[in-house]
């Protein structure tokens, strides 16, 4: 099964990633991991861009297609994978195809998990970490048991600047802009399902798990 997955941030897209992988047994490639493996390995294509990542600056397309065609062509990859972060845009989804099908395969679903945008505030804005020892909370889905106050060391819990209802919904919209185009092309395709993700975590993956049934 080859799948590309899609979300805006706190949609779940990594909670489900590993249940996908746990149960399926197909490798999850990320682009951050890709870049890091490529680096680690001192590949021609990892060593471009690490001079580019050195310097703050993107990576070009043509690096970054490159590095994905080695992962992909790389012998866990065999029996399907799961895309996360890759491709981000119309031009880098239609050079996946080009690789997949050099490779003799195609994209068998993109899953998209919805969440609606005032939910997805909720989720990024209510974290808190203890200044002290670094503990995570959410305030409506883990609070501690004293506002503000960390139950492990006694801490006091701040949150991030980037938690903050501006930077969230500035980093929503980006997104949203980022990723429709790539949605309408996925959908054309007729490659995109589209999942509920404001269900129970279990509930989403029993309906990623029924479309991805099918493929075994």
């Amino acid at each position: 099964m080859n799948l590309v997955l899609m979300g805006l941030p706190g949609a779940g897209k990594g909670t489900q990633a590993e249940k996908i992988v746990a149960k399926y047994d197909v490798p999850h490639i990320s682009t951050g991991d890709m870049f890091r493996a490529a680096m680690s390995e001192g590949t021609e294509l990892g060593l471009q861009a690490k001079s580019f990542m050195d310097k703050g600056e993107l990576v070009p397309d043509e690096v970054t297609i490159g590095i994905v065609r080695e992962r992909l062509s790389k012998a866990d990859c065999e029996k399907g994978f799961l895309l996360d972060g890759f491709p981000r845009t119309v031009p880098q989804a239609e050079a996946l195809e080009n690789i997949l099908s050099e490779l003799g395969r195609n994209i068998d679903y993109v899953i998209n998990i919805q969440v609606d945008q005032n939910i997805l505030m909720e989720r990024l804005t209510g974290r808190r970490i203890c200044k002290s020892c670094g503990a995570t909370y959410h305030l409506v889905f883990n609070p501690p048991a004293e506002t503000g106050v960390c139950d492990r060391c006694g801490g006091e819990l701040y949150q991030r600047p980037d938690d903050n209802e501006e930077t969230v919904q500035n980093r929503l919209e980006v997104n949203v802009k980022q990723t429709q185009p790539l949605l309408d092309f996925y959908e054309e395709k007729g490659y995109l399902k589209n999942i509920n993700g404001q269900q129970h975590i279990d509930q989403v993956f029993s309906d990623i798990d029924s479309l991805l049934r099918d493929l075994k």
